[in-house]
């Protein structure tokens, strides 16, 4: 019996490959070779370097400061955190209903939008947005009433449901974070109570947190919207505090506030010509007659000094 032999034809494709292969990777001078070995970046992913983007800086053109009646001042350029103007921003001052912006903050960290919470008291102090007792609704239509309708109720509910004094805990835990190293808050709506405070400087901190937050920057920026507990037994008409969305171009909100011995308090985001800015007010005697001259003399007064 005979062995085995390779057919002639088959033998010749198996010395084709083999002369083949070794003539691709064989490292010599093979044209494959080189455009391997000294090309590797066409055949690895390479990490561009990019220059880091600089903001440009806000400066004025005169020494003219905007004329208001607020005693706490705090006007920056947003993306670099810039001041521009400033009077008394890190003197302690009532915050009033401001506060809601660090209540707001809790409330997302908390909760989903979705959520669902059970009023268990209805709170009848100052602004209210009209909740019923037992009254079920999500944490999003809380957040509108307390954002855009500024209601002490919704700003209760939301802290009852977790646990007051726990929810009070992490509003200052949430102030601290933040380096809101002058404030302090005592309860969740911004009622005047002994040891409840903030800054404007430390409350344009907490505003450019909120501002980070789409849902949030979204709702301040809200005019008037209608919600519903989850039944649709009962039906809500919630209005902005701000007078001026929708009067002056480029107002987005923020958050209004207001008590007897607070005075008029207003958080204005503002854009301009591609620039944006926080305004903090404080005690004023007319918040929106104010605000109106800020925004009049951030147009007539600040230009930027490119930095690219």
């Amino acid at each position: 019996m005979t062995g085995y032999t390779v057919p002639m034809k088959l033998r010749f494709y198996l010395l084709f490959s083999f002369f083949t292969l070794l003539f691709l990777f064989y490292p010599g001078d093979s044209e494959y070779f080189h455009i391997f070995a000294y090309n590797r970046n066409l055949f690895e992913k390479t990490r561009k370097e990019t220059a880091p983007h600089l903001e440009p800086l806000p400066v004025l053109k005169s020494n003219t400061a905007p004329q208001i009646s607020a005693e706490g001042v705090y006007i920056l350029d947003l993306p670099s955190f810039t001041p521009i103007f400033e009077k008394n921003a890190r003197v302690r001052m009532l915050p009033a209903s401001t506060t809601k912006i660090i209540t707001a903050l809790v409330t997302i960290d908390l909760y989903k939008p979705e959520d669902v919470i059970t009023v268990k008291r209805v709170m009848d102090e100052g602004q209210l947005m009209g909740l019923i007792p037992n009254e079920k609704i999500t944490v999003e239509n809380l957040i509108y009433g307390i954002l855009v309708h500024s209601g002490n109720d919704a700003a209760y509910a939301i802290a009852d449901a977790y646990g007051y004094e726990k929810f009070i805990e992490l509003m200052n835990e949430k102030a601290a974070s933040l380096h809101m190293k002058d404030t302090k808050f005592r309860n969740p709506a911004g009622l005047d109570e002994f040891d409840h405070y903030s800054t404007p400087y430390d409350l344009a901190l907490a505003s450019r947190a909120l501002l980070e937050h789409p849902i949030l920057k979204k709702t301040v920026a809200i005019k008037e919207i209608t919600i519903a507990d989850v039944d649709y037994k009962y039906f809500h008409v919630l209005s902005n505090v701000n007078k001026l969305l929708g009067e002056i171009q480029g107002i987005g909100g923020l958050k209004t506030g207001y008590t007897e011995n607070a005075g008029e308090n207003l958080i204005s985001f503002y854009k301009h010509d591609g620039h944006q800015y926080i305004i903090v007010l404080l005690k004023s005697l007319d918040r929106f007659h104010d605000t109106r001259n800020v925004v009049s003399w951030i147009e007539a007064n600040v230009d930027y000094i490119p930095l690219q």
